[in-house]
């Protein structure tokens, strides 16, 4: 197996852990649950033994995401625009429009993937007083020099 097919096989599993993550989280105000820790830490464990740089952004991607306390799931209300090129970094324009009734506060994970839906690198944005109704943008960047044909996509999403 090679390198770049090890990559995918680790992406294809960090997608699925981030999935299945997401999907603990409810609208309710409930607080993520436990599966948000065991996902970091099989993230973490991806990387350590596959060294893959995208890994290693996304486990630090998920435990910013841990911290962020009493967040509920809110990818419907986080849009990832197109993905342009500034000083080497890959950057996308994310719009969060808040579906409550009051101000607040979203923590979001953006995924850069290639054409090939490889992961090349992950970050997070944090999107602060964003009024009810109101669109507000922010900019999320990559950590590394990314090239080529590069998307952006909401891994995850949470407000409080």
């Amino acid at each position: 197996m090679t390198r770049r097919s090890v990559r995918g096989v680790w992406a294809v599993l960090l997608t699925s852990v981030v999935a299945s993550a997401a999907a603990a989280c409810t609208d309710d105000g409930g607080s993520p649950s436990g599966t948000v820790s065991k996902a970091a830490s099989a993230v973490a464990s991806a990387a350590s033994r596959g060294g893959d740089v995208a890994a290693s952004a996304s486990a630090a991607a998920q435990k910013k995401l841990q911290n962020f306390k009493n967040g509920v799931n809110a990818g419907k209300d986080v849009k990832a625009g197109a993905v342009t090129q500034q000083g080497g970094r890959a950057t996308t324009k994310i719009t969060v429009t808040n579906s409550t009734d009051s101000a607040k506060s979203y923590i979001v994970q953006i995924n850069f993937r290639d054409p090939g839906g490889n992961l090349l690198d992950s970050t997070v944005v944090t999107v602060d007083d964003v009024q009810p109704g109101t669109p507000k943008d922010a900019t999320a960047r990559s950590n590394r020099t990314l090239a080529g044909d590069v998307t952006a996509e909401v891994g995850r999403a949470l407000r409080h």
